[in-house]
């Protein structure tokens, strides 16, 4: 009898919220939320905190795809900044005009590098805040985009800027072309 069977048969002889635990957490700790999702059940909050991390998807960082100039330094900033933000980044020093268009991403979004994670674009020097919001939401949309470089977005900060701090907005490309602000950020105090 596998690890399945076995749970749907103390399940099935288990009250209905001891059944829904016990099937949590066998999935849980086999690894194997589908097999809750099959049944049709979801954890309630207090059952999704007490799973184990490797659970809960904390286990790996998300993988952020980056497409860039090899010789472009502040591609690399900003991936330096994912980094320690706590994502995992795959580079690909290709340049990122074709992988732009691919991904769906007008040219008027554009900036030095493109990034793909959970299926959604990032174009230009988008905060892995914003970038984690997103994934936490997951809109219908295909991106997010910081158009141009502003001076004070990551990758173009620090001391080599004067530490100076542009106003720029985080944009949601909508499926349709356009965009609407996802964040703003004022022009901080040189």
């Amino acid at each position: 009898m596998n690890l399945f069977s076995r749970t749907v048969s103390r399940a099935r002889s288990a009250p209905a919220e001891g059944a829904r635990r016990l099937l949590l957490q066998r999935a849980a700790l086999a690894g194997a939320g589908l097999v809750a999702g099959v049944l049709g059940l979801r954890a309630t909050p207090a059952q999704a905190q007490a799973a184990p991390p490797a659970a809960r998807g904390s286990a790996r960082p998300p993988l952020v795809e980056v497409w860039k100039d090899p010789n472009c330094g502040c591609c690399a900033d900003w991936v330096t900044h994912l980094e320690a933000s706590g994502f995992a980044v795959k580079v690909h020093d290709t340049g990122n005009t074709a992988m732009r268009a691919r991904l769906g991403v007008a040219t008027k979004y554009g900036s030095c590098h493109t990034g793909l994670v959970g299926g959604y674009a990032i174009e230009g020097h988008v905060p892995a805040r914003e970038i984690r919001r997103l994934l936490r939401d997951r809109p219908d949309a295909i991106g997010l985009a910081v158009p141009g470089m502003p001076v004070g977005s990551p990758g173009m900060d620090g001391p080599a800027y004067g530490n100076r701090q542009d106003a720029y907005e985080v944009l949601l490309l909508t499926r349709d072309g356009g965009s609407k602000v996802f964040q703003a950020y004022p022009r901080g105090k040189a």
